[in-house]
């Protein structure tokens, strides 16, 4: 029973590092009509913090204690913000247990929200290969891709992701972004819009106001800011 809770702790590795991320490297990527990347942003995103439930991971590859007792040195590293040493580490795990796709996952986001993004695209295709089935590791592969600009290898991460966990609301409203921002679609953005709207017990302001906007849509340059959910 030990051996199943260690795995659960360590399969949830980018799932933590997302929280850690919020007073360390970022907690997302600003995606900002007609741009590829954040640091293009002209207006700060106001959206809604991610909601508390998260995609339900699946375990099937037990840690022993030792391995645990890494991963909770490289994420207190991580929660520190000392980004270096936690790169480190997990590069360490991910060497040491090839059999783990956390590991990878972590450093996925890592290179992502430092800029290396063709690394991060690298770390979480071996995260998402090690753990197909991980429908957290595609919400995170799919920020990539979208940032490299892959938008169809992003599309099909998100959906991959909601197909896994139908009630992922962050990979349902990334995957309205890009239907919005990057595909033109205005159709399925509203559709995807209003299924993480709906998986928000508390509603999302922002959202809610993307969706008018986008409803009131003219021809034009586009403007607006969209912030992604890691």
């Amino acid at each position: 029973m030990r051996s199943a809770s260690l795995t659960r702790r360590l399969g949830a590795l980018a799932l933590l590092l997302g929280a850690a991320g919020c007073s360390t490297v970022g907690d997302g990527i600003s995606a900002v009509r007609g741009a590829v990347t954040s640091s293009s942003s002209s207006a700060p995103s106001t959206a809604a913090p991610a909601p508390a439930r998260a995609a339900p991971p699946v375990y099937d590859t037990p840690v022993n204690p030792a391995t645990q007792r890494a991963f909770d040195d490289a994420s207190r590293a991580l929660r520190s913000g000392r980004v270096d040493e936690a790169e480190r580490a997990y590069k360490a795990l991910a060497q040491a247990n090839p059999e783990l796709g956390g590991p990878h996952a972590n450093l996925g986001v890592i290179y992502r929200q430092t800029g290396k993004v063709n690394e991060s695209v690298a770390a979480l295709e071996q995260a998402v290969k090690l753990g197909p089935r991980q429908p957290i590791y595609l919400n995170q592969l799919g920020i990539a891709y979208r940032q490299q600009g892959q938008f169809a290898k992003a599309r099909d991460a998100y959906q991959r992701a909601l197909a896994l966990d139908p009630g992922y609301a962050a990979a349902a409203l990334n995957l309205g972004i890009l239907y919005d921002l990057y595909l033109g679609d205005t159709s399925r953005a509203l559709e995807l819009y209003g299924r993480y709207l709906a998986l928000m017990p508390n509603g999302d302001a922002t959202v809610t106001k993307w969706v008018a906007d986008l409803k009131n849509r003219k021809p034009g340059p586009i403007t607006v800011s969209r912030q992604e959910k890691p």
